[in-house]
């Protein structure tokens, strides 16, 4: 790996911003190799230069990846003036170009994978690789057979062209319907409008599954966890 500056290795290591780095490295809280490094625009190997703050050594690591339960009222964004994100969801040290594979409604909830992989970002979320996506949904009316037939043909919710075939599966009709929608597009409040458009709405909306990845049933709404070596592997595979 090519050297890089310690400010830079530092913030990429999630302590801190640039300034809050300088701050860190002024008051001597830094070593390399055992040595007190002060000047920010110092190059090191994170290959070989083993960097530490108070005494904690930092282990570099090029790509982050984390699988969050998404929970409503949080925003898949970076940053964002109003409302939390959720990248504020993880609270370990983390890379600071962490962003989220694709999105979520503010109102949705389920599997958001979260990343600063661009390479595996744009495999996951590039139209013709038809990644399915699979959702939970509570819909408001009854889904019937017909419904099933008309998402698997495709359902016109105003854009240039119809939805992309669809696989809907009915888990129980009535007032309120529960069904599962995999979807391989994602197009802007895809699932709710492709709903509307057969004269339903969509209640609650959780996504179980992108690609391969599928969401560990054992993590509460709101928590997270690294991928496996094994979960990483399949993505980058497909």
């Amino acid at each position: 790996m090519s050297l890089i500056r310690l400010d830079k290795y530092l913030a990429d290591a999630g302590q801190g911003t640039r300034s809050e780095v300088k701050i860190k490295l002024k008051q001597c809280r830094v070593r390399v190799n055992d040595t007190v490094v002060k000047k920010p625009e110092t190059k090191i190997n994170p290959d070989e230069d083993v960097v530490s703050i108070d005494g904690k050594a930092l282990f570099h690591e090029e790509f982050q990846y984390y699988m969050l339960n998404k929970p409503a009222g949080v925003v898949s964004a970076t940053k964002d003036e109003r409302d939390k994100t959720v990248l504020q969801l993880i609270t370990e040290d983390k890379r600071r170009d962490l962003f989220p594979v694709g999105r979520l409604d503010k109102d949705t909830e389920g599997l958001l994978l979260i990343t600063n992989d661009g390479v595996l970002a744009n495999n996951l979320l590039a139209p013709g690789k038809h990644v399915d996506k699979e959702y939970y949904a509570l819909v408001e009316g009854r889904v019937t057979e017909e419904t099933v037939e008309s998402f698997r043909q495709g359902v016109d919710i105003g854009d240039d062209k119809l939805t992309a075939p669809a696989v809907l599966i009915i888990e129980e009709s009535g007032e309120e319907s529960r069904i599962r929608l995999t979807i391989t597009e994602g197009r802007y409040h895809q699932v709710k409008r492709m709903f509307e458009a057969v004269g339903m709405k969509v209640k609650y909306l959780k996504r179980l599954s992108m690609g391969c990845l599928k969401l560990d049933e054992t993590l509460e709404v709101g928590e997270y966890r690294r991928l496996t070596p094994e979960e990483l592997e399949e993505l980058k595979n497909k």
